[in-house]
């Protein structure tokens, strides 16, 4: 195992708990901001994680682990590097090395759930399921302590006997981990039910390597001067918080904790600085509100559909704005600058190009669409086909243009059908070399000297939508195990304008 110069330490810490849903990124920032010493993200399967990609974000200043179909199974930052845990579930020593070999370099240690009770984590024989397979526990934790650079911890729930929990855990620190944390629960127990801080205190008498308290939020921490008291009882080396930090993550500030619309205000700063997923904040929101989310204000909460409408149920419009404005100007920067276009590449029969449709890059009423059927026309040629799928799980998009019996496709999924379409039109524009409208580009007059009233458009866009009308619906494909609904249409002459 290689050594690192600064190996994270886990005695004497209070720790944001990893929670599936709760520990994204604006989580664990705000955590370490009111005091966290250290920081898990929620669990990821290691199935899913094996299948990302590893991407510098630089518009966000991050680095992204990006699913086959362009979601963010795991972002982080600079900020939280040497305090971040990256939690993983797994069942099998070498899909969990070959994950932590992926993240390594990103985060400050690895651990492994071998507690939550939960069916999400129970499936495939992970989470507390492993608790009854303690060899397969020891080929994890040794595989993965003597594979990485980086400090090994698993969590635990205690099991039915006091001697069955401290010799699974003497096990366990044979193994080479740096730490062990014990949810003070049975798996079959439920937050309702009292944590056994006996067994939490024998455990911790019986091994050498720091041992996390876990499982207090309900009955024994209220105040931040609560979670030492808890530390005291349990006579372990840290302390964890899960719910108690869900409900209101400043209970790590030594001064006290800030009112929940501080937290949330805050909270939702770093949402719209990181680019959080709207239904993954919204839902973190609704935690802190607890049994305020059925009150007015909560239910304009939950009918907030995008990151926008939530910064206005907070009275926030003014800091998106903001936020999101700096955000684009540092892309726009950043493509002006790079020295590196994309370059096209051939998949199949496809020629194909990593390129999304940012409508704030093109005036207005100007479109790679318009462009692109204006030069077929000048060219004589057939105009452009545009064959669009959508996938099932996210409702996403993803369109091919045929030209002159040629292919092409951006590799990006975009939220709807149009900017799909408009991403395909760029892919074919760029590779053959033609303008495609932006902003500041030299004037071609391919479109520009077609001036269009708002008449003219309106009557093309209804003639457009009758074609629309008549679309080829094809029967459900299978692909990579989804099932995609791929629909044909035939664009009229008025290029679609994205909003």
């Amino acid at each position: 195992m290689a050594s690192s110069v600064e190996r994270l330490c886990f005695g004497q810490k209070y720790i944001l708990a990893p929670m599936v849903r709760v520990g994204t990124l604006p989580m664990r920032l705000l955590a370490l901001d009111y005091g966290a010493h250290i920081v898990y993200c929620e669990e990821l399967i290691d199935i899913k994680m094996a299948q990302c990609k590893r991407v510098v974000n630089d518009v966000l200043e991050t680095v992204d682990f990006i699913a086959p179909d362009e979601r963010v199974m795991f972002r982080t930052c600079r900020k939280e590097k040497d305090r971040v845990v990256f939690q993983m579930g797994t069942a099998d020593p070498d899909r969990a090395l070959a994950v932590a070999k992926l993240i390594e370099n990103d985060v400050a240690a690895v651990d492994v759930n071998m507690g939550c009770p939960k069916e999400y984590s129970t499936k495939g024989g992970m989470g507390s399921a492993l608790l009854s397979d303690p060899e397969k526990i020891e080929a994890i934790l040794s595989t993965l302590v003597n594979g990485i650079s980086k400090p090994v911890t698993c969590k635990i729930r205690i099991l039915q006997t006091l001697e069955d929990t401290v010799n699974l855990v003497k096990r366990i620190e044979r193994t080479g981990v740096a730490a062990i944390a014990v949810h003070g629960r049975m798996k079959e127990e439920r937050p309702r039910h009292p944590v056994h801080c006996d067994y939490i205190q024998a455990v911790a008498e019986s091994v050498s390597i720091p041992v996390i308290a876990n499982g207090g939020s309900l009955d024994s921490v209220k105040t931040f001067d609560d979670i030492e008291k808890f530390r005291v009882a349990t006579g372990a080396s840290s302390v964890m918080l899960a719910r108690a930090a869900m409900w209101n993550p400043s209970i790590f500030r030594q001064q006290g904790a800030l009112s929940v619309e501080t937290v949330m205000d805050e909270y939702i700063k770093y949402a719209v600085r990181y680019d959080n997923n709207p239904f993954n904040t919204k839902y973190c929101l609704c935690q802190m509100l607890r049994d305020r989310v059925e009150s007015p204000f909560g239910k304009q909460l939950h009918a907030a559909q995008t990151v926008a409408e939530i910064c206005e149920v907070f009275g926030m419009p003014e800091y998106y704005s903001k936020t999101t404005a700096e955000l684009e100007a540092r892309r726009s920067s950043l493509q002006v600058n790079s020295d590196q276009p994309l370059s096209p590449k051939l998949e199949d029969d496809i020629i194909t190009m990593a390129i999304r449709f940012e409508r704030r890059d093109y005036p207005p009423q100007i479109t790679p669409k318009m462009y692109l059927l204006e030069w077929s026309r000048r060219e004589k040629l057939n105009q452009p086909l545009y064959e669009t799928k959508q996938r099932t799980q996210d409702r996403a998009f993803q369109s091919t243009v045929i030209v002159a019996d040629k292919k092409y496709r951006s590799t990006l999924w975009e939220k709807s059908k149009k900017s799909a379409e408009q991403a395909a039109a760029i892919v074919c524009l760029r590779t053959l070399g033609l303008p495609e409208g932006r902003v500041g580009e030299e004037n071609s007059g391919l479109v520009n000297k077609r001036k269009r009233d708002d008449k003219q458009c309106a009557a093309l866009d209804d003639k457009e939508s009758v074609v629309r009308k008549r679309h080829i619906t094809e029967p459900p494909l299978q692909k990579e195990g989804e099932m995609i609904r791929m629909t044909k249409v035939v664009n009229g002459a008025c290029g679609q304008t994205t909003h």
